[in-house]
C-alpha cells in the first residue's frame, strides 16, 4: 500500500482557524502551543538543498531550585538511496553520504543525543524471507562500517549517537542498537527483546530475541535506553527501562501502514505517561522494492511520522509521512522527576503484588 503524503498534523493545521487550532492542540497534543524552536537559516537551507524536513520543539520543566538539565536530541527518519539490486557496499555508502549531511545540521543546532531508525544503514530486507543474499548488510557492533562511520562523527561533534544495526556476532545475527558516546567510543548495546512473526514480518528466522535485558546508558547528557521497534507493543518492556532509571527511551522502528499506523501515535505516548520519562519514536520513510531469488517482487512502504513525547503526555507533531526528516527536541530532564512527584504512579505501582502474580503465572507454564 502506498503512503499518502498528507499527515493529520498538516490536515488539521490547514482546516482550523487559529482559535480552533489552539483548542485542538490542547486536547490532541496536550498543549495549545507546540513551543517551536527557531533553527538557523543555514540549517533551513541545508535541509532544502538536501531534501529533508527540519522541525524543532521544546519541552521545558517548571522552574525549581535545581538547575535545568537541558538535553537536545535529534531523531532522523530517511529512505534508502539506491535500488536494492545495487551492490551492498554501494547501497550502504549512499546512505552514509545522506546521513552525514543530516547529522552535520543536527550538530549545527547543538544536538547532543541523536538516534537513527531501525537498521538505518540498509533496506529492511527481512520481508523477503531470504537471508544469504543480504548477509553482507550484517556487521560487527564495535568494528563494523556503521560504527566506524558514526564514531568519527560522534567524536567530531561531541554527540552521543544511537545506531540500530543488524549485528553479526561470530555468525549469529541480532537486531541491535549500538550506543556511541561523545568521545566516539563504544558505550554498549541493546538487542531487540521482542520479535514479530506476523505475515511477511517474520524476524525469528533471521535472529533470536535479545539477551541484553533492559540496559540504561548513563551518558554525559542523560540516562537513555532503546526499545527497538516491535518492543513498543509490550508494556513491561517500557516498564523495565523506566525501573532501571531511563530518562529518555528511544523507539527506532521500521513499520508499515498496514501494521499499526493507527496506534503509532499512542503506544510511545502512553509509555511516557505511565513511566515518567521522555519517549522518541522514529520510523523510516520511502518505498523499498526487492527482487527475490524466484524473480518475484516484494514492496514495502513506510510512513515516517517521527515524534517525541514528554512525561506529562505532551507530544510534538510528527515529521512527514514521505520525506526524510530531522526532528530536534530540547527537553529539560527535570520534568521526569516533577511529573513522577506530581502523579505518584511509581509510589502506587504495587510491583510486589504483580511480581508475585507473574511468578505464579509463569510457574504454571
Amino acid at each position: 500500500m502506498e503512503v499518502s503524503g498528507t499527515n493529520l498534523d498538516e490536515i488539521i493545521k490547514n482546516k482550523l482557524n487559529p482559535h480552533q487550532l489552539k483548542e485542538f492542540n490542547k486536547i490532541y497534543y496536550g498543549r495549545a502551543d507546540h513551543c517551536e524552536l527557531k533553527v538557523k537559516q543555514s540549517s533551513s537551507e541545508a535541509g532544502k538543498n538536501n531534501k529533508f524536513q527540519i522541525a524543532a520543539y521544546s519541552f521545558l520543566a517548571e522552574k525549581e531550585t535545581r538547575d535545568p538539565r537541558i538535553a537536545k536530541i535529534g531523531l532522523i527518519q530517511h529512505s534508502i538511496v539506491l535500488s536494492t539490486e545495487k551492490p551492498i557496499e554501494e547501497q550502504r555508502q549512499a546512505i552514509f553520504n545522506k546521513i552525514d549531511k543530516i547529522i552535520s545540521v543536527a550538530a549545527a543546532e547543538d544536538v547532543k543525543v541523536l538516534c537513527l531508525q531501525e537498521t538505518w544503514s540498509m533496506p529492511f530486507f527481512l520481508c523477503t524471507r531470504e537471508k544469504d543474499k543480504w548477509a553482507n548488510f550484517t556487521e560487527s557492533a564495535e568494528q563494523g562500517p556503521s560504527f566506524t562511520f558514526l564514531s568519527s562523527l560522534a567524536k567530531k561533534y561531541q554527540m552521543v549517537i544511537i545506531s540500530p544495526i543488524l549485528e553479526n556476532d561470530e555468525g549469529t545475527w541480532w537486531n541491535t542498537a549500538v550506543v556511541i558516546n561523545e568521545k566516539g567510543e563504544f558505550m554498549g548495546k541493546h538487542r531487540k527483546n521482542h520479535l514479530p512473526s506476523i505475515g511477511s514480518f517474520s524476524e525469528t528466522s533471521y535472529y533470536s530475541p535479545g539477551n541484553t535485558g533492559h540496559p540504561v546508558f548513563d551518558t554525559k547528557y542523560g540516562k537513555i535506553a532503546v526499545n527497538i521497534c516491535y518492543g513498543r507493543h509490550q508494556a513491561l518492556n517500557w516498564l523495565m527501562f523506566g525501573l532501571n532509571g531511563a530518562e529518555i527511551v528511544f523507539n527506532p522502528a521500521a513499520t508499515i501502514a498496514e501494521f499499526g499506523e493507527s496506534f503509532w501515535g499512542i503506544e510511545a505516548r502512553n509509555a511516557a505517561i505511565a513511566n515518567g520519562y521522555f519517549t522518541c519514536s522514529i520510523n523510516r520513510v520511502g518505498t523499498e522494492i526487492f527482487t527475490k531469488i524466484d524473480n518475484s517482487k516484494v514492496k514495502r512502504s513506510y510512513y515516517g511520522s517521527t515524534y517525541a513525547t514528554a512525561p506529562n503526555g505532551h507530544r510534538t507533531p510528527g515529521l512527514s509521512k514521505v520525506n526524510d526528516g530531522l526532528l530536534i527536541v530540547e527537553m529539560d530532564l527535570n520534568l521526569c522527576r516533577q511529573v513522577k512527584d506530581q502523579w505518584g504512579f511509581n509510589m502506587t505501582a504495587r510491583l510486589d503484588m504483580y511480581a508475585q502474580e507473574l511468578e505464579a503465572v509463569v510457574g504454571t507454564k
